[in-house]
């Protein structure tokens, strides 16, 4: 699968298509104004202008290694978003169906409260009725 459709890129990756692209733009059948552009000057070099151009080389080469540094420190940026929002997910789908249960048992406990409630009101009205009706047989004889 080509670099730029894999869904993690590692170092190896960025830097050896950077490479292969390089080594495509220098290829021996290139001809000698291509080489001028692409390589600099093939002549003898001198004094304090090597050094100025051997500096911005060294400060773009360090600047290229702080890119790639950052882009791999993106990738793995974005991999720890996807996995936090999976997890942020499935906690979202935890806490509904905690909401669920949770309402669902307190409509299954107020129910029995109720049923309690009318058993104890079922027996003391029975035992007023017999009281009740003791009394007024007592009163009858």
């Amino acid at each position: 699968m080509p670099p730029k459709f894999k869904r993690h890129l590692n170092d190896d990756d960025v830097t050896g298509s950077v490479k292969s692209e390089r080594r495509n733009l220098l290829e021996d059948d290139s001809d000698e104004e291509e080489d001028f552009f692409l390589r600099g000057p093939s002549g003898p070099r001198f004094g304090p202008r090597n050094d100025k151009i051997k500096h911005v080389q060294n400060q773009v080469d360090e600047v290229i290694d702080v890119m790639q540094e950052n882009i791999t420190k993106v990738i793995e940026r974005g991999e720890r978003l996807d996995e936090l929002q999976d997890k942020s997910e499935s906690l979202s789908d935890n806490a509904t169906a905690f909401s669920n249960r949770s309402k669902q048992l307190r409509r299954q406990m107020w129910w029995r409260g109720c049923k309690i409630k009318a058993i104890m009101a079922l027996v003391a009205g029975i035992l007023l009725l017999v009281i009740i009706i003791l009394i007024v047989m007592k009163y009858r004889t």
